[in-house]
């Protein structure tokens, strides 16, 4: 069974970056795309990006566009999230995924209904 684990988060201050990764458990990592998830205490878990099998990637989350990056390495089997000009805003609980309907090209929306196998993420917070 897919499982994930998310490291990398931590405290910075606004306007500062940090790297996530993702590492799964899985034989082979190339045949699913897998999306970057986050969830702020008291709201619902938010689509923030998503790479697929070949590499392309899917912006969810609109206010992410030009600070954060999503990239994968099929060989280490993992997903990372480059994340820069952090804000405020930016702070949750943030998660990796794989569509229930393990595809390889990335659904066309960021709905946390529609994947599955979550880890126990890693917290990120932005703070001065």
């Amino acid at each position: 069974q897919l499982q994930f684990v998310e490291s990398g988060g931590g405290l910075v201050q606004p306007g500062g970056s940090l790297s996530l990764s993702c590492s799964a458990s899985i034989s082979r990592l190339d045949y699913y795309s897998i999306a970057w998830f986050r969830q702020a205490p008291g709201k619902e878990r938010e689509g923030v990006l998503c790479i697929s099998g070949g590499g392309g990637s899917t912006i969810y989350a609109d206010s992410v566009k030009g600070r954060f990056t999503i990239s994968r390495d099929n060989a280490k089997k993992t997903t990372y999230l480059q994340m820069n000009g952090l804000r405020p805003e930016d702070t949750a609980n943030y998660y990796c995924a794989v569509p229930l309907r393990a595809a390889f090209a990335c659904p066309v929306t960021g709905t946390s209904a529609e994947f599955g196998s979550w880890g126990q993420g890693t917290q990120v917070t932005v703070s001065s």
